[in-house]
């Protein structure tokens, strides 16, 4: 049994960081793993003619397509954890999804789910596949109202904050097999600020030592983070997708949508999930999802100070990882590369970064950015 107890957010973090998130071509296929899957999925999804098909994701997982019936009769969506590190957490989001569906939220369902490692080196799940294109692609060919999106998006937030979580941080994969009742979902820290700071110094070291940010300015970063930090302990924990963004999110421009990748899900802050939205986003669309929120759940005392502190954290772990893979110095097809390519990709994460901490450094209690 493995422990997210070191981890702020497992893509950075993990002992192979960013493992899988560089592949392309045969290895992004994995045909040596599409074949073992096959073998092992006959039997749990009862289909003696099953077929797996590369899905082409660009995460930190292998996906696959399995088609039952020919290519003409069931289907079904396949994720692959394959790292060394041997990462149990997909039992934790298979049990997320289940408890989220039957709360009413749009999510998939779990078909199955193995993270064991008893039958092959790797977890794996399947999902329910959802024939609809993600949020992203309509947005990148101008068909999506993105607030009014994002709208829909905020009131979703609400509904899944509904679910009982305590502590904070990542979920305790023993917890969550002790059994039911509202402490099955419980985070790893006692703290809201533990869970916040944790690795925050590494994470600036990194940036620092990769010519990303200045000394002075990632020092600048760690004091005002600190003279907020202490907000965060009355947080009442909620829970938070933590991977929340328009390609993670499926349905045509109107909705319905449906809500997927919960394998970064943690126990937060209520304003983590909008600062994330922040990640990407206008302040406009921002504003739009909170109101959206608000109309279902109370906002949170000085929750813009909270959206900021986020913001902050989230554009941190962004930047390592982006530094980390490369992303800036691409200009192919990456879904997350807007028309300025890997360059514009940069000047954008710098600018939403210092955008935090500038927000943070006036007592902003607002919601706008530039």
């Amino acid at each position: 049994m493995s422990s997210r107890a070191g981890i702020y957010y497992w893509k950075c973090d993990r002992a192979h960081a960013l493992h899988g998130t560089t592949l392309k071509g045969a290895e992004r296929d994995a045909p040596q793993a599409a074949r073992l899957l096959t073998g092992l999925l006959r039997a749990p999804l009862d289909a003696p003619d099953l077929e797996l098909r590369p899905a082409g994701g660009q995460g930190n997982h292998l996906t696959f397509t399995a088609h039952a019936g020919h290519g003409g009769g069931r289907t079904w969506f396949v994720r692959v954890e394959d790292g060394p590190e041997a990462d149990d957490y997909m039992e934790v989001e298979s049990a997320l999804l289940a408890s989220l569906k039957a709360g009413g939220l749009r999510v998939p369902a779990v078909i199955h789910s193995d993270a064991t490692r008893v039958h092959a080196p790797f977890a794996v799940q399947v999902l329910e596949r959802v024939e609809a294109p993600d949020l992203n692609r309509h947005f990148k060919v101008g068909e999506l109202d993105l607030n009014a999106a994002l709208a829909r998006i905020g009131e979703a937030v609400a509904q899944w904050q509904a679910l009982p979580v305590q502590g904070y941080g990542p979920f305790d994969i023993a917890a969550l097999r002790a059994g039911a009742g509202p402490g099955r979902f419980k985070g790893l820290h006692a703290a809201a600020d533990d869970y916040y700071f944790l690795n925050f110094e590494r994470h600036l070291a990194f940036l620092v030592e990769r010519g990303f940010i200045e000394a002075a300015e990632a020092a600048a970063i760690r004091d005002i983070a600190q003279a907020h930090g202490s907000l965060l302990r009355d947080t009442p924990p909620c829970l938070v997708h933590k991977d929340l963004a328009l390609w993670n999110v499926l349905g045509p421009p109107a909705g319905p949508y449906t809500y997927i990748d919960w394998d970064d899900a943690v126990s937060g802050d209520a304003m983590d999930d909008f600062s994330l939205l922040a990640c990407f986003h206008p302040a406009a669309g921002v504003r739009a999802a909170l109101d959206a929120y608000a109309s279902r759940r109370p906002l949170p005392p000085e929750h813009a100070t909270r959206f900021w502190l986020h913001l902050l954290r989230n554009m941190l772990v962004k930047s390592v990882i982006r530094v980390g893979a490369g992303y800036f110095e691409r200009n192919d097809d990456l879904f997350i590369l807007g028309a300025g390519g890997g360059a514009g990709l940069k000047r954008f994460t710098l600018a939403r970064l210092r955008a935090a901490a500038d927000a943070l450094r006036e007592g902003r209690n607002s919601i706008d950015y530039e």
